[in-house]
């Protein structure tokens, strides 16, 4: 099967619930200047969405628009049927988004124990089972509790800040290069929690330079160029199409 290749996405299934979360012909930038062109990007429930493309391919941009950190001039955001595009990043963490952006995600003179207590920041109930569920998915938190994030290495630096973000018991959790600068063998593992956490129910969307790796693990694949949707399909799919693969995947 040859992954879809045009402007459009095609629509989630019609007869099917909404996605989760979508960006719809999200169009926009930063000052006059667009960088996003009609770009479509939609999770479904518990699944992995995955943002992939070459260095300035928007990939990020977008990411950054579904959550309200961009205007856009164009297209809306909604989030679980509701349109969200009029609100603040601060007001769609309360309607279920959290974002891990891809630099100072965490706390780093504090404990982990206190960096996940100030993900619970909205939380007026008690949070101490979520807080056990974080420890139960990232053991080695559990280990370290007391000890200063910063001190940590960076694969368990990148688990504080994605158990922070699940401290607000999110519906869709946004991650921005999550396995920027750590090894391989720490990306597998990072892999593997995020795999863990949407089988939980929550849905995911990554953008990631890892694409093959990403992929991999993906549910449905964006593939960005120049702000645009040049492909759009399951992460199996994208992998197995030559075209992406000749022309992003290295062969």
């Amino acid at each position: 099967m040859t992954a879809h290749a045009d402007s459009h996405v095609r629509p989630p299934d019609a007869t099917g619930p909404e996605p989760v979360l979508i960006g719809e012909n999200m169009t926009g930038g930063y000052g006059g200047a667009d960088i996003l062109h009609a770009c479509t990007i939609a999770v479904e429930k518990g699944q992995i969405a995955v943002i992939v493309g070459p260095n300035g391919a928007g990939k990020s941009t977008a990411m950054k628009a579904v959550f309200g950190m961009l205007k856009l001039r164009e297209g809306h955001v909604r989030l679980n049927g509701r349109d969200i595009t009029a609100l603040s990043p601060q007001a769609r963490v309360a309607q279920g988004m959290a974002f891990v952006p891809q630099t100072a995600n965490i706390f780093p003179s504090m404990s982990v124990e206190e960096n996940l207590e100030m993900g619970a920041f909205l939380r007026t109930d008690d949070f101490s089972e979520t807080m056990e569920q974080v420890f139960d998915l990232f053991p080695i938190l559990r280990e370290k509790r007391r000890q200063a994030a910063g001190e940590l290495s960076g694969g368990q630096r990148q688990q504080v800040a994605v158990g922070r973000a699940l401290m607000t018991r999110p519906d869709i959790l946004m991650l921005d290069e999550p396995t920027a600068g750590v090894s391989p063998i720490v990306m597998d593992e990072l892999f593997d929690r995020i795999v863990e956490v949407a089988r939980t129910g929550i849905s995911i969307l990554m953008v990631e330079q890892n694409a093959r790796q990403a992929l991999a693990i993906a549910d449905m694949g964006y593939v960005l160029v120049q702000g645009r949707n040049r492909y759009t399909d399951t992460g199996q799919a994208l992998l197995a199409d030559p075209d992406v693969r000749r022309s992003f995947l290295g062969g």
